[in-house]
C-alpha cells in the first residue's frame, strides 16, 4: 500500500467522519450509486455509508476526489418510472411507447377496434 493510499485508510471514519477507503480497496457490500442503479437497486432512505477517497492531479494542482458508498444489504428495489402509469393501456395493458389521448382513454388500437 503507497503512503497516498494509507493517508485514506479511515475505516472508523475518525479523520474524515465517514469511513474511508483508498480506491480498490473499499468492503465488497459497500458500492456506489452507479453500481447500485446496475444491480437494479438504489439507497432507499440510509445515506452514505462510507467513502472512497483518490488524489487527481488537475491542472496542475492536486486535488482530493469522493465517492460515497452505500451498503447494498439497507438498498431498496428501484421505483418504477411514474411516466410508464400514464402510458399503459387500461384495455389491452400494454405500454404503446406514446401518451395515451386523454378524450380515448385507451390506445388508439383498442380506440379503433370500439369504433
Amino acid at each position: 500500500m503507497s503512503k497516498s493510499s494509507a493517508r485514506f485508510r479511515d475505516p472508523a471514519g475518525e479523520r474524515y467522519g465517514l469511513p474511508s477507503y483508498p480506491l480498490g480497496m473499499a468492503p465488497p457490500h459497500l458500492l456506489t450509486r452507479r453500481q447500485l442503479d446496475a444491480a437494479g437497486l438504489r439507497p432507499g432512505v440510509h445515506g452514505a455509508q462510507a467513502q472512497v477517497l483518490w488524489r487527481t492531479r488537475r491542472r496542475g494542482a492536486c486535488v482530493v476526489r469522493a465517492a460515497y458508498l452505500y451498503d447494498v444489504r439497507l438498498a431498496q428495489p428501484k421505483r418504477s418510472s411514474a411516466g410508464k402509469t400514464g402510458r399503459k393501456c387500461p384495455v389491452c395493458l400494454t405500454v404503446p411507447g406514446y401518451a395515451l389521448p386523454r378524450h380515448l382513454g385507451t390506445c388508439l388500437d383498442c380506440a379503433g377496434e370500439v369504433a
